[in-house]
Parts: C-alpha cells; structure tokens; sequence
C-alpha cells in the first residue's frame, strides 16, 4: 500500500517528499528535476502510541509506517508521452491514493512552467491528463471485447464512465450503482484513486482572504476528496495531518504491542481478524495461533499497567476471527 505524490513541475513535491521520509531527493529549481521516481517511509503520527510509552518507559518506540513515492511532475500532453508522461503516469498506476500537491506560493525564485500562479488550472491540466489516459485504457479494453464479439455485461458502464470522462469529471465522482465499479476494478484506473489535495503556500498567506484557497476547497469538497492547506517552509502540523489522512485512505487502522524493550505499532488493513493481524507480526504466529490476548486501549490508559487491567476484568481473551479494533493492545498465545 503506498500514496503517490503529484503535480506540475516546482510545486514542492520532492521538498514534501524529503519532509515527511526523512529523504535527501534532489530539489532544484527547474522542471523534471525528478526523473526517476523516489521511494521512502513516513512515520504514522499517532498520539496513542505517545501515552502509551510515557506508562510503560520502554527502551524503542517504533511507530506506524506507510510507503511513498515522489513522482516527476506531469505537464499538458503528459497522456501522449510530453515529457516522459507515460512513464509517469504508469507510476501513478501503481500507487493507492493520490497526494495532489498545488502550488499557491509566488516565490519569483522558482520557476512555474505555466508562468503563473493559478492553483484552479493547474488542478485542471493534472486532472485533464490523467482524465485522457483514463479514456485511452476504456477505449482499448472496449476494442477488446468488441473483437471478440462476445456481449458482455461490461460494456455498458464501460460507455457511462468514459461519457462522465468526457465532461471533464473524475471516476472517483461517478455515482456507481450495485456492483458496476466490479466491471472496471482490474483497469486500475487513475482519476478513480482517491485523493488529497494540499495547496503550498507561502508563510505568510492569509487562508480567509485568499480566493484561490476557497476556491479550491469548494471543488475538493464537491469530489469528496480531502483538502489540507501548509506552508512546507513551516507547518509541521499540516504535514502529520497529511499523512494521517493518507493513513485512512488507505483503510488502515493500527494495533500495539508492548513491553520494556519496545513499544510498536502496526498497520493492517480494516477490518482485520486476530489471525490475520498476528501473520502481520510473523508467520509462525499464525501458524500455532492459540488466542489473543486483547486489552482496548482506553483501558490501558485509565488503569495504566497491565496488572491493574486484568484486575479490573478488562483484559480478554480472543479467537482468531476476532475483528480488531483500533488501538488494541495485543498479546499473541501460539505454539513455538
């Protein structure tokens, strides 16, 4: 599972990317700085896993991790291979959720391949890109099937949602009914992924007077996507609110184990079964899986040892179709 982040050239995406991985990808002040894509680990911010070893003192900490991938930006005619936009576009291909990276800041220093600031068509040149690629692979599969002379119930939603792509509108907004998303599912499709859009903007802008920013929410908000707002000169905050964002779009939810040497925790999917999330751990602990050992974490907190816990009756034991709930504290029991 990994977050793909895009955008025009010299909107800050390598300089986010450095930020939230703790990486050294090139930055410079041209376009296509970024080639070759970069790859890198961010850090889950979770404030739990902080109380938690503030009780416990153990000597690690290990949080939460989600991969990202620094894509090159995308510029007009990126569909058709401008500025090597197939190699691109078929990175995008392999990410999970979208982080759409918006450039507000007026810095003269570095250079826009648009020549202005204007956050609106910048969106539109990406959207319109991945938009026509989209439009390409439903064409190519509705040639398919139609060689083939087979009536498939496919090529009906296949027509609809290369229609809505047509007005300019991406899959992700289309209103699928019952199981029409099963037909396009294994086309892996661009403008279906979810997105968040984070606008860069400069230290000082003032986010209530700034029609650009209002402007961009209204349409994020009519997306249903997610829109977050920082200056990557400052706001460290606005990029934890990143990531857990990220984190929740990929449907990832967390659970905790613990003890003096270490704190830990770990991403599985939601819903998860016990069974499932201890093959997370290792996989000779699903293999002798006997229980789980289940403390909720709000428990842990207000009795704050494991002792006191078990004296309270909150602790429990779980078989292995038990659903985790995030921020379970767990113990597995298997045979060695």
């Amino acid at each position: 599972m990994k977050c793909g982040i895009i955008g025009l050239p010299n909107t800050g995406k390598s300089t986010f990317f450095n930020l939230i991985s703790n990486s050294k990808a090139l930055s410079e002040n041209f376009p296509f700085c970024t080639i070759e894509p970069n790859y890198g680990i961010t850090k889950v911010p979770d404030p739990r896993l902080s109380q938690i070893s503030q009780i416990i003192q153990p000597i690690k900490i290990i949080p939460s991790q989600i991969k990202i991938v620094d894509i090159a930006g995308l510029i007009k005619g990126s569909h058709k291979g401008d500025g090597l936009g197939n190699q691109f576009l078929s990175q995008i291909r392999e990410t999970n959720i979208i982080i759409h990276m918006i450039r507000l800041f007026k810095d003269i220093s570095v250079l826009h391949v648009e020549g202005s600031i204007n956050p609106i068509r910048d969106k539109e040149i990406i959207d319109m890109e991945l938009q026509l690629k989209d439009l390409e692979t439903i064409d190519n599969r509705l040639e398919k099937i139609t060689k083939k002379n087979k009536i498939d119930e496919s090529i009906s939603i296949l027509k609809k949602v290369s229609s809505f792509l047509k007005e300019g509108k991406n899959i992700r907004m289309y209103p699928f009914k019952n199981h029409e998303k099963k037909h396009i599912n294994n086309l892996n499709l661009l403008t279906i992924k979810p997105v968040i859009y984070v606008c860069n903007v400069d230290e000082k802008l003032s986010l209530n007077d700034n029609s650009h920013i209002k402007n961009i929410k209204k349409i994020a908000k009519m997306e249903n996507s997610i829109f977050i707002v920082l200056s990557l000169k400052k706001d460290r905050y606005g990029i934890d609110k990143v990531i857990k964002n990220a984190y929740k779009l990929l449907n990832l939810q967390s659970f905790f184990t613990i003890g003096k040497k270490e704190v830990r925790s770990w991403s599985i999917p939601n819903p998860c079964t016990a069974i499932e999330a201890a093959s997370v751990i290792h996989t000779d602990l699903k293999k002798g899986f006997i229980k789980a050992e289940i403390i909720h974490y709000n428990d842990f907190i207000k009795y704050r040892s494991e002792e006191k816990v078990k004296k309270s009756g909150k602790i429990f034991l779980a078989g292995k179709n038990y659903l985790i709930q995030d921020g379970d504290i767990i113990h597995f029991r298997f045979y060695r």
